[in-house]
């Protein structure tokens, strides 16, 4: 590396971006799907359902930085890749948006709002699985992904240039710690909400949905004037733990705010037969 201080702004950037990945909105909607499962299975297991996932998830990560470490000698990451994660990350970005309004939407006001995902959705049948193994295989089959593999492939091409294969899988390593704070303390919080299930619960996951809508547009949106426009690509340039940041903050004052919200609000009264 160029120095000690480029390698930790390249550290706390992979970190930023794994803890951002992992508030991805299948992420959420997974973590969801095997808490509610293991909630009526295995009620003390449910809340670590999210830091299962992500060791799994993070495991193959670490694999392909690994690999690609170890091939970068004499393989370049082509120039068209970047473009077509971005174009990836657009459209699946704002078909979630989509997807998470209609079901904050359509949801009836007494029911808790359940966060759509894409991959989630099609490997549905997945998320009915109690065994830790199983529940960090699911993370790993997520993991399986284009917009997963490459990034990782990207940041380890980076590391290796400037160091060497222990510094590819210290950037995976990083990137896990990320994605695991993120998704473990989303598994805690699901399971805390799913187990009160009372008017305050349903306010909070009314709040998070449309949250991580808003968020997904934002970021799409983001994407799609990064690629059109120069000028906001150059701005971009070096900001990065800054929007990955604000990102993961949005997410998190979302909490505190759908638990304001709830205290503000009262239970419909119910009339007596």
């Amino acid at each position: 590396m160029d120095s000690p201080n480029e390698w930790l702004a390249l550290l706390t950037l992979v970190f930023v971006l794994g803890a951002k990945h992992g508030l991805d909105a299948d992420h959420l909607a997974t973590i969801d799907g095997l808490t509610r499962y293991n909630l009526r299975l295995a009620p003390q297991r449910a809340r670590w359902c999210g830091s299962l996932f992500s060791l799994g998830h993070g495991t193959v990560v670490m694999l392909i930085a690994l690999a690609v470490g170890y091939a970068s000698s004499r393989w370049q990451v082509p120039e068209w890749m970047e473009d077509v994660g971005t174009w990836v990350s657009i459209v699946f970005l704002a078909l979630l948006g989509v997807l998470n309004l209609r079901a904050v939407l359509a949801t009836p006001a007494g029911n808790m709002v359940t966060t759509v995902g894409i991959k989630s959705g099609a490997l549905h049948r997945l998320q009915a699985t109690s065994h830790p193994l199983a529940i960090a295989a699911v993370g790993a089959l997520f993991a399986l992904s284009f917009d997963t593999m490459s990034q990782a492939a990207l940041f380890a091409v980076t590391a290796t240039q400037h160091g060497g294969i222990a510094h590819a899988l210290v950037l995976g390593l990083a990137f896990t710690l990320g994605m695991l704070l993120a998704d473990g303390i989303n598994g805690l919080w699901i399971a805390h909400l799913l187990r009160r299930a009372d008017h305050r619960a349903r306010i909070a996951s009314r709040v998070m949905g449309l949250m991580v809508a808003a968020i997904s547009f934002a970021v799409a949106g983001f994407g799609l004037a990064r690629w059109l426009n120069a000028d906001v690509s150059g701005w971009y340039e070096g900001k990065e733990v800054m929007v990955g940041a604000a990102v993961i903050a949005l997410l998190a004052g979302s909490f505190a705010l759908s638990n304001l919200l709830a205290r503000g609000t009262q239970p419909p009264a119910t009339s007596a037969a």
